[in-house]
């Protein structure tokens, strides 16, 4: 009786101490410092800004779209709203980005729905100008743009 007791509690004995010598190694090389500094990401990741994104986004689509002179100003009313919102959306994010001051948890919910209010609210000021430049498109544009809206991508699209 004895030594199935041993055959059990050996190699549970062997298991608990495993597990406590491989939890010290991983918690003394985790970096917990960075929950309480507070700190931002590394600056060495760079962000690319709204406007920076938005003109890109422009581009790619007057690329591929070959837009007519008749639907040059409904695409142009199109991109005047497009970049008022980079704009905005890159002011909000500046004035996050000044203040330095951490933010607790409901400050940074209040943020985030801040943020998402102001994507709402855009994506309203832009639905009215996008309809009546789609509207204007021939069935190769929009099947373009449908593809791009989709994708991301127009053309090199490579999906595994």
């Amino acid at each position: 009786m004895k030594q199935k007791a041993y055959q059990v509690a050996f190699p549970v004995t062997l298991v608990v101490v495993i597990v406590a010598f491989l939890s010290t190694i991983f918690f003394a090389s985790a970096n917990l410092s960075f929950a309480a500094s507070g700190s931002k990401k590394s600056p060495a990741v760079a962000r690319t800004s709204a406007i920076e994104h938005t003109e890109a986004q422009i581009k790619q689509l007057q690329g591929a779209l070959n837009i007519t002179e008749t639907q040059k100003e409904l695409w142009n009313n199109l991109t005047e709203v497009m970049r008022e919102n980079a704009k905005d959306m890159d002011a909000l994010n500046k004035e996050r980005a000044e203040n330095t001051k951490p933010m607790n948890a409901v400050e940074h919910m209040k943020f985030h729905s801040q943020i998402t209010q102001t994507h709402l609210d855009q994506l309203e000021k832009l639905i009215t100008p996008f309809e009546a430049f789609y509207d204007s498109m021939s069935d190769q544009q929009k099947n373009i743009t449908d593809i791009i809206f989709r994708t991301g991508k127009y053309g090199k699209s490579k999906r595994k």
